[in-house]
């Protein structure tokens, strides 16, 4: 039986994965945080199934023990200061975690269990101030975020330990990726929560930021199948994983108030200039072609079933 360690496994990637992965038969450790109160709504249904350990990205010293006690044979770092808004608030904690903390799990396996296959959760925000459109794993990186320049150099010494230590060390460059599992400060989220408020009389505004923002929007239980995919080939490769399609905030706004039936979906719109970023990306559009060829990936959830399955979900949720 095959082991996995998943940081992050409390987030909406983690989850997902955890779940395809003991599908697939695999033992399951999921690296947690220890905090004083746990935020563990995303995998209570899974605790009974997996093992959970205590370990933090900031202190090499658990990684180190908890890499040499399991001795995985692959290891998924999903854990990170995810939120861009919140990078250029705390760029230095952001870099800490998202960037140094790879590190600092890929130095933990180099020393107590090199043998392990490793995915680098990398992000189409590393593409930023795009030099190419779509962009594929040869397009230059230009962040436009503190969150984008952390992920870019965590992608890049993940390439430096492959090719420096001879590890099996992937870096799979995910665009946009939602689900109703979806934290509520991100956008998408947002928006099909607030209507399915808006729907059952709980509130009567979204308030948002850029609507003309455009983003490669797929659905996150199509994308870790992508993770796991790349960890089975080989040779350790870096994989661009979306849609090859963008659509705008208020796309995905309209598509979410038709969900339930308002078509007068401007009246219930504020804009927020608090809301904007100091800097925008550029179109994010990914050329998925490699992986599509050599992983044979195929997402099967489309934009308009991923917006119907957010806002359905959120009235259910919001009916308990």
């Amino acid at each position: 039986m095959k082991k996995a360690l998943i940081t992050g496994i409390t987030g909406q990637d983690g989850s997902y994965l955890a779940e395809f992965l003991l599908e697939k038969g695999y033992e399951v450790y999921g690296m947690i945080r220890r905090c004083s109160s746990p935020n563990n709504e995303r995998i209570e249904h899974l605790l009974d199934k997996m093992e959970v350990v205590d370990g933090d990205l900031m202190d090499l010293s658990s990684l180190i023990r908890i890499i040499g006690d399991i001795k995985p044979d692959e290891v998924y770092n999903l854990a990170a200061q995810s939120f861009v808004a919140v990078s250029f608030h705390e760029p230095i904690l952001t870099g800490e975690i998202t960037a140094l903390g790879a590190v600092r799990l890929l130095e933990a396996i180099r020393i107590a269990h090199p043998q392990a296959r490793y995915y680098q959760a990398s992000s189409s925000e590393m593409f930023g101030k795009v030099r190419e459109t779509p962009q594929t794993e040869l397009t230059p990186f230009h962040p436009r975020s503190p969150y984008g320049v952390a992920k870019a150099y965590a992608h890049y010494m993940t390439m430096n330990y492959r090719e420096s230590y001879d590890m099996f060390a992937c870096g799979g460059i995910l665009f946009n990726h939602e689900s109703p599992r979806r934290g509520l400060e991100f956008v998408t989220r947002k928006i099909s929560h607030t209507v399915a408020k808006i729907h059952l009389g709980l509130a009567d505004k979204l308030v948002l930021g850029n609507m003309d923002a455009k983003r490669d929007w797929g659905f996150a239980g199509d994308y870790v199948k992508a993770m796991w995919a790349m960890l089975q080939q080989d040779k350790p490769e870096d994989f661009v994983i979306g849609m090859g399609e963008t659509h705008s905030v208020e796309e995905f706004v309209q598509e979410s108030f038709k969900v339930v039936g308002i078509e007068n979906w401007r009246d219930y719109i504020e804009q927020n200039p608090k809301f904007m970023r100091p800097a925008e990306v550029d179109v994010l559009i990914a050329d998925s072609s490699k992986a599509k060829q050599e992983l044979g990936w195929e997402p099967e959830v489309g934009f308009k079933e991923l917006v119907e399955m957010m806002v359905k979900s959120d009235i259910e949720l919001l009916k308990k």
